[in-house]
């Protein structure tokens, strides 16, 4: 919990497939001591099932998804709490979408871009086993990839140390 004066903040990694939102997100969950939560494992199982077969998700697929992030990150938020979101966040429209409807949580949400080359996309996820994400996929993510201008942007090559003490320091102090 934090003090009165001092607002909980909802971290969500954002960018494609490969580019560490979950490896990043958890390390920087576990050094500020707050909820981690992968956004892959709210996925649909049609959803999931669709990304097996090498299909891109649409914006009515990615819908009821990102509904449910941002209740989970507006009822996080409400408790006073602090949280770390992995979630591809690809298009303005998808991160407006996960924003609270209640402006002053909405305040608290910081987006991190994780940017990655497509080539080590592709690299990461040929080398990861059990994830319904194919490589083939990564082209998609890439097209359908709309840069923020309004987010924390780290070249996710570097070393998960190095990232998330960058991070830490660009977010408010924790308790």
């Amino acid at each position: 919990m934090h003090p009165p004066h001092q607002r909980p903040v909802a971290v969500i990694m954002m960018g494609v497939t490969g580019s560490g939102k979950s490896t990043i997100g958890r390390a920087l969950a576990e050094r500020r001591g707050c909820a981690f939560l992968d956004g892959d494992d709210y996925h649909p199982q049609a959803n999931i099932e669709k990304m097996r077969r090498g299909e891109p998700l649409n914006d009515d697929d990615r819908a009821p998804w990102l509904d449910i992030l941002r209740e989970l990150i507006t009822d996080k938020l409400a408790a006073g709490e602090d949280v770390v979101v992995a979630c591809s966040a690809l298009r303005e429209s998808y991160r407006q979408r996960l924003l609270p409807g209640n402006p002053d949580a909405a305040s608290g949400v910081r987006f991190v871009y994780l940017r990655i080359s497509p080539d080590l996309s592709r690299e990461r996820l040929l080398a990861r086993g059990g994830h319904f994400m194919p490589a083939t996929l990564v082209g998609s993510q890439f097209a359908a990839l709309e840069e923020p201008a309004d987010a924390l942007s780290i070249e996710a090559g570097r070393g998960v140390e190095e990232v998330v003490e960058q991070i830490d320091r660009s977010l408010p102090p924790r308790n």
